[in-house]
C-alpha cells in the first residue's frame, strides 16, 4: 500500500504537489464504475494521455482493470482523506504521460490490489493474463509479519529480480514512489525522512540507470525538500529572485533560432529550466548565478545527421566552450541516453549550455525504458535471436546486480551492498584480450574485471596486462582499456597448502616475490585472494566472492612459520645477499624485493615472510605499508661495505631499428652487466624493456639511467617500484 489507509475524517495538512485533481477523482471514483458502453469518468484523463502516445490502443482493458481496482479498494482511504483509488489512478496517469503501453497501465491500476485487498494473483492472471499478473506480483510488497525487519530489503530484492525479467516492474515502482513522495506531507516527519532516505539511496539511482529522467528529477527535488529543507528554501529563493545580469536565455534562444533558420535547418529550440537540485549544484559550483545559469537550451531535430549540422552552425556562429562538448550520440550512456552537449558564449561573454537531440532521443531521455514500450515484443513477428530477450538494459549494470545478489543471502548485506552499488553512477567498458566486452562501474580495477570475467575462477588470478603492459591487480581501469587477466596454471589452494600469498601481497602478482606466469614460471596452484584485494575491489560481486573465500579459508589471514623458533641471537656482520646486513636468525634467507629493487644508499626495511625468509624493500615501497597493515613487524636492515649491487630498470621507448643494440651498448659502456632482459612486443608503436643489471658501484646508477635515457627513441627509464595503493 502506498500510503496508510485511515478514516475519512482524519484529514491532515499535505505538503507536496499533485499533477491531478484528487478531489475530482475522488468524487468520480465514489460514483462507481460506469456502464459497459463507455469508460469510467475517473480514468478519462488517463485514456486521453494514453491515446496521445498510442492512438490505436484498446482502452477496454483499462476500463476493466479500473472496475476491479475501484471495487476492491472501495471503502479504503488515504491518510490525506481521498478515496484510495486516487493513488493507482495517479500512478497510472504518470506512466501514461510518459508513454507507457497498455499492459503497463493495466498493471499499474491493479498494483496494490493483491497487497491490500482480497484480490489474488490467480484472479489477476485469469482476468488479464500472465504479463499483467507478473507485473503486479513484481511490485507487491512482502509481509512484515513473515519477514520482520528484513521485509523492506527482501521486497526490493524481489522487485529487482522481477525487473531482470521485465523492466516494466521497476517503471511501475518508480511512478508509485513519485506519487507517494508528492503526497508525503501527511506523514510524521520521521517517517518522511526515512522514506526520503530510501528514495535517495535506491529509487533515484534506479531511475537514473533506467533513463527515466522525468521521474528522477522530480524525485530529487522532493527528497531535497525533506532531507535538506534549509538548502531547499534557499534555492527556491534564488530561483524566485532570478539573477538578471547579462542576457537572458530568451534572448540567446532567439539568436539560436535565427542562426539555424538562416542555415536552413529545421529545428525546435526550447528553454529547459533547471530543477531545484540542479540549481543548487550550479550555485555551489559557480557561486553567483547569472540569468543563463538557470536553464539550458534544448534543440530538437528530425534526424541524427541534423544534430551534427546544428552543432557545426553553433560552433561557427558562436564561441564554443570546447571543454563542455560531449558526444552521447556516437557513444550513448549506459542508460540509453543520447544527445550532443555543448556550451557557447555570446558576444558579451554569457555562456549557455545547449543540448542537441532528435525527437525520438528526447522521448528516451525523458522516459527511458518506459519510452521503449514493451521491450520484449518481437520485431516484425520475429523471435529474438538465441531466445534472448531484446532488453537493452540487461547486459550491463542489471546483469551484474542480479549476479551478485544471489551471493548476498543475508538481508543486511544485500541492503548495504545494494546502496553502495547504486551510488556508483558511472559506467565504463573494458575489453578482454580474448574478445567480448565487460561493463564495469567507474573506478573498477583489474580485480573487478577478473571476477566479472571468471567468477570464482578469479581466485587464481596472479596478474594482468592492461593495454599490453604488465599491471598490478590494483590498477584502476578507464573506459576502452584492453585487459588480459593472468591466471595460475593449477587449482586454487588454501594458503597453507602450497605456500605463497595473493596476487597483490608481498609474494603475489607482478612486482612481488612470486611472479608466476608474468615471468614465465608455471605454478602448480594458485594461493587464492589475499585480504588486500578487498581494498581494490569496487564491484559487489568481487567483494562478496573475495570475502567468502577468506571466510572459508581463515588461515589465509595468518602468517605461517616454518617451525617454532626461539628468539635468535643477532648475527652482527652476517651478510644475507647483495651487501645487506640484517638482524635475523643464522639460517634465515635474505633477498631483495623484486618490486622495488633497493640499492645502496636507499633507505630500506625488511619483513619476515612465509618460509622464514626476509624480504628487503625500499622504505617508500607501497608493499611496506601493506605488510605493516597486516601486523608484520619490520626487521632492522642496513647496507654493508661492498659497493656492488643489483637493480631492475624499466625502459619505455618508441619502436625503431637497432634500438635494442643501442640500449645494450649504453648499458655496457656504463660498466653494468646484464643479468636478464625482457622486451615486450610493440603496442601502439611503444616498447617496454625490463633489465636486471649488476653494477660494480651503486653510485653509478644515476649515470647509467641518464645514459639509457639519452638513447634516441627512449622516453623514460625508471627503477622497479609498486604503484601506490589507490
Amino acid at each position: 500500500m502506498s500510503a496508510e489507509a485511515t478514516s475519512p475524517g482524519a484529514r491532515s495538512r499535505r505538503r507536496g504537489r499533485t499533477s491531478i485533481d484528487l478531489r475530482r477523482l475522488g468524487r468520480a471514483a465514489l460514483l462507481g464504475p460506469a456502464s459497459r458502453d463507455r469508460l469510467p469518468d475517473a480514468i478519462g484523463h488517463v485514456a486521453d494521455a494514453h491515446r496521445a502516445h498510442h492512438p490505436d490502443a484498446d482502452l477496454l482493458v483499462l476500463g476493466k482493470a479500473y472496475v476491479l481496482a475501484e471495487m476492491s479498494h472501495r471503502g479504503q482511504f488515504r491518510k490525506s482523506g481521498e478515496p484510495y483509488i486516487t493513488h493507482p489512478l495517479a500512478v497510472t496517469l504518470i506512466l501514461a504521460e510518459l508513454g507507457a503501453e497498455t499492459t503497463t497501465l493495466t498493471a499499474s491500476l491493479l498494483h496494490d490490489t493483491v497487497e491490500d485487498t482480497d484480490v489474488t494473483l490467480d484472479q489477476v492472471r485469469a482476468e488479464f493474463g500472465d504479463e499483467v499478473c507478473y507485473l503486479v506480483d513484481g511490485v507487491t510488497k512482502l509481509e512484515k509479519v513473515d519477514y520482520g525487519a528484513a521485509a523492506e530489503p527482501e521486497t526490493f530484492r524481489k522487485m529487482l529480480v522481477a525487473t531482470g525479467n521485465d523492466v516494466r516492474v521497476m517503471s511501475i515502482k518508480l511512478a508509485d514512489r513519485l506519487h507517494n513522495m508528492r503526497t508525503l506531507g501527511v506523514m510524521r516527519p520521521e517517517k518522511q525522512a526515512r522514506i526520503a532516505k530510501v528514495t535517495h539511496d535506491v529509487l533515484i539511482p534506479l531511475a537514473e540507470r533506467l533513463g527515466v529522467q522525468a521521474l528522477k528529477t522530480e524525485l530529487e527535488d522532493l527528497v531535497f525538500a525533506i532531507l535538506q529543507p534549509d538548502e531547499y528554501e534557499r534555492t527556491r529563493a534564488v530561483i524566485a529572485d532570478r539573477a538578471t545580469t547579462g542576457p537572458s536565455l530568451d534572448t540567446i534562444a532567439v539568436d539560436v533560432r535565427r542562426t539555424l533558420r538562416e542555415a536552413d535547418i529545421s529545428a525546435e529550440v526550447v528553454i529547459r529550466p533547471r530543477h531545484f537540485v540542479s540549481v543548487h549544484r550550479a550555485r555551489l559550483k559557480r557561486g553567483e548565478m547569472r540569468g543563463t545559469d538557470f536553464g539550458r537550451l534544448l534543440v530538437l531535430v528530425g534526424e541524427d545527421a541534423d544534430c551534427y549540422a546544428v552543432l557545426g552552425e553553433l560552433h561557427t556562429c558562436f564561441t564554443p566552450v570546447i571543454s563542455e562538448f560531449k558526444d552521447f550520440i556516437a557513444a550513448p550512456k549506459y542508460n540509453l541516453y543520447q544527445s550532443l552537449h555543448t556550451a557557447v558564449a555570446g558576444l558579451d561573454g554569457a555562456v549557455v549550455e545547449v543540448l542537441i537531440r532528435t525527437h525520438q532521443m528526447h522521448r528516451v531521455a525523458e522516459a527511458g525504458v518506459v519510452a521503449l514500450g514493451n521491450p520484449y515484443t518481437p520485431v516484425d513477428g520475429a523471435e529474438p535471436a538465441d531466445g534472448e530477450r531484446a532488453d537493452p538494459t540487461r547486459p550491463g549494470w542489471l546483469s551484474r546486480l542480479l549476479a551478485w545478489q544471489e551471493s548476498a543471502t543475508d538481508p543486511d548485506t544485500f541492503w548495504t551492498t545494494l546502496r553502495a552499488d547504486l551510488a556508483q553512477d558511472r559506467e565504463i567498458s573494458v575489453f578482454p584480450a580474448d574478445g567480448g566486452m565487460l561493463g564495469l562501474p567507474a573506478g573498477a580495477t583489474c580485480v573487478d574485471a577478473a571476477y566479472a570475467q571468471y567468477g570464482d575462477g578469479a581466485h587464481g588470478c596472479i596478474g594482468a596486462r592492461v593495454n599490453g603492459r604488465l599491471a598490478t591487480l590494483s590498477t584502476v581501469l578507464v573506459d576502452g582499456d584492453t585487459v588480459q587477466l593472468l591466471l595460475a596454471q593449477g587449482p586454487v589452494q588454501a594458503p597453507g597448502d602450497a605456500g605463497g600469498g595473493g596476487g597483490l601481497g608481498d609474494a603475489g602478482g607482478p612486482g612481488g616475490e612470486r611472479t608466476g606466469p608474468v615471468a614465465g614460471q608455471a605454478q602448480e596452484a594458485a594461493p587464492g585472494p589475499s585480504p588486500e584485494w578487498l581494498d581494490h575491489a569496487r564491484t559487489p560481486a568481487a567483494r562478496i566472492a573475495i570475502a567468502g573465500w577468506l571466510a572459508a579459508n581463515p588461515e589465509s589471514l595468518k602468517v605461517p612459520e616454518s617451525e617454532p623458533r626461539a628468539p635468535g641471537a643477532v648475527t652482527a656482520g652476517r651478510r644475507g645477499v647483495a651487501n645487506v646486513v640484517v638482524d635475523v636468525p643464522e639460517d634465515a634467507t635474505v633477498r631483495l624485493a623484486g618490486c622495488c629493487t633497493p640499492v645502496p644508499p636507499d633507505d630500506v626495511t625488511g619483513f619476515l615472510v612465509r618460509g622464514g625468509a626476509v624480504t628487503v624493500h625500499r622504505a617508500e615501497c607501497s608493499a611496506v605499508g601493506r605488510m605493516a597493515a597486516l601486523g608484520r613487524s619490520p626487521v632492522a636492515v642496513s647496507w654493508g661495505d661492498e659497493a656492488e649491487c643489483r637493480v631492475t630498470l624499466y625502459a619505455e621507448s618508441f619502436g625503431r631499428p637497432r634500438l635494442l643494440a643501442d640500449l645494450t651498448e649504453a648499458i655496457a659502456t656504463a660498466g653494468a652487466a646484464i643479468v636478464s632482459a625482457n622486451v615486450e612486443p610493440p603496442s601502439e608503436q611503444r616498447v617496454r624493456h625490463t633489465y636486471t643489471l649488476q653494477l660494480p658501484d651503486a653510485a653509478g646508477l644515476a649515470g647509467l639511467m641518464r645514459a639509457m635515457r639519452d638513447v634516441p627513441g627512449v622516453f623514460d627509464v625508471r627503477r622497479a617500484q609498486h604503484e601506490p595503493a589507490s
